[in-house]
């Protein structure tokens, strides 16, 4: 049975439960590219779904707020729309440029380009550990390693901490997975617990400053003002958070990629020169943030639809990333893919602060596994996150031949 526009409901996470949704968005991209969708918790919002309608929403921040509503679909309290507000995310321009030159640098190639002898010794490490066993789970013995252990040496957490962040972050991101969340609470109470957090180190670099973002966060100034402990906190929670979900799952499900395609992952071992593209095919094809909000400014006309103010508009970047307009043969996984301008990071004023060092993990990781586990397979069922937001894999059994010392 085929499915029809009023089989679509992008609100559940049950519709996501085997990946993300790709016949729905196809069907949105050729009926209703600017689709009035409802929604039972709440008002009806817009689904976008096509590449260049994404593109042109996110580049104009005067009509398309990221900061009226925030960018997730929820129903916040009071409460949780103050403690949103102070978060980069949730930011428009001027106040969003302020707030991520303050960071900037510490992503810039230039930053990022002297962590890679650094990282790739990371990334050997985690292999090490799993080379003689000959079987892992692939997404908690090595996909989440490599970003955790790089950006928590960023901050200045200790490493023996990261897997504290770990399961923040994992209940954070899991709000939808009663595996990973349990109830409505926990995503508060782990929030709550890594502010808490936030607050000891600062305590202890206001006491001891290090060569450390947190040390660059404290010093730094808005308008001559420092950062209030909240504003600290949301940085702190936000450069975490999003600096190892998004690359770590684009890990996951680019491994996973190379195991359902295995002659395209043939194609990378033979000609290792790939991997740069692969790397961009494997961003495009996971797509990892799957929407974000933007909300109307203003009454406006777009594509013909009449969008009233403050009315909610979701961008769908796994959709715009497989536009037949723009992606010939886009459901085809194809690790030398050129040119791929994909969306996987976002565009405009929020295109991913940590892109270059996404890019680079990545493709380390991959050098490696490919490099010592070359006859990688799945050994069992994968498990999906419940989620339509983050295209998440919570496990991937995966066996190899072991690697003899």
């Amino acid at each position: 049975m085929s499915l029809t526009l009023a089989d679509v409901d992008l609100t559940n996470p049950d519709f996501f439960a085997a990946g993300p949704p790709h016949e729905a968005f196809r069907l949105l991209r050729r009926e209703s590219p600017v689709h009035l969708h409802r929604d039972p918790a709440g008002d009806p919002f817009w689904v976008i779904t096509r590449y260049k309608d994404i593109w042109d929403v996110s580049v104009d921040q005067k009509t398309f707020s990221s900061a009226r509503r925030g960018t997730i679909l929820r129903k916040w309290t009071e409460e949780e729309a103050e403690a949103n507000a102070t978060m980069m995310l949730n930011m428009d321009p001027p106040r969003h440029t302020k707030y991520r030159r303050l960071v900037n640098m510490g992503f810039s190639p230039k930053m990022t380009n002297r962590l890679e002898t650094h990282i790739r010794e990371m990334a050997k490490g985690i292999v090490d550990r799993i080379a003689a066993r000959g079987s892992c789970d692939f997404v908690t013995d090595v996909a989440a390693e490599l970003p955790l252990q790089v950006i928590v040496e960023m901050m200045g957490v200790p490493i023996d901490d990261r897997h504290k962040i770990f399961e923040w972050s994992n209940i954070m991101i899991g709000s939808d997975d009663p595996e990973l969340s349990g109830s409505v609470e926990a995503p508060k109470v782990a929030a709550f617990q890594m502010y808490a957090y936030a607050q000891e180190l600062a305590d202890k670099r206001r006491a001891e400053p290090k060569d450390d973002l947190v040390s660059v966060l404290l010093e730094a100034e808005v308008e001559g003002e420092k950062l209030s402990a909240v504003d600290f906190n949301s940085f702190f929670l936000l450069l975490l958070v999003a600096g190892n979900e998004t690359t770590r799952n684009t890990i996951s499900g680019g491994m996973l990629a190379l195991l359902e395609n295995p002659a395209q992952r043939d194609r990378l071992l033979a000609d290792p020169s790939l991997i740069d593209s692969a790397v961009e095919e494997m961003v495009r094809w996971v797509s990892p943030v799957m929407y974000f909000v933007r909300t109307a400014m203003r009454d406006v006309e777009f594509r013909g639809r009449q969008i009233r103010e403050n009315q909610r508009v979701t961008l769908w970047y796994g959709s715009a990333n497989r536009d037949e307009s723009v992606f010939p043969d886009g459901d085809v996984f194809d690790v030398g893919r050129k040119p791929n301008d994909h969306l996987g990071f976002g565009i405009g004023p929020h295109f991913c602060l940590g892109s270059n060092l996404a890019r680079l993990e990545i493709k380390i990781m991959f050098q490696e596994l490919l490099r010592r586990l070359p006859d990688i397979r799945l050994a069992g069922p994968v498990s999906r996150l419940r989620s339509n937001f983050i295209g998440g894999i919570k496990s991937i059994p995966v066996e190899f031949t072991p690697e003899r010392r």
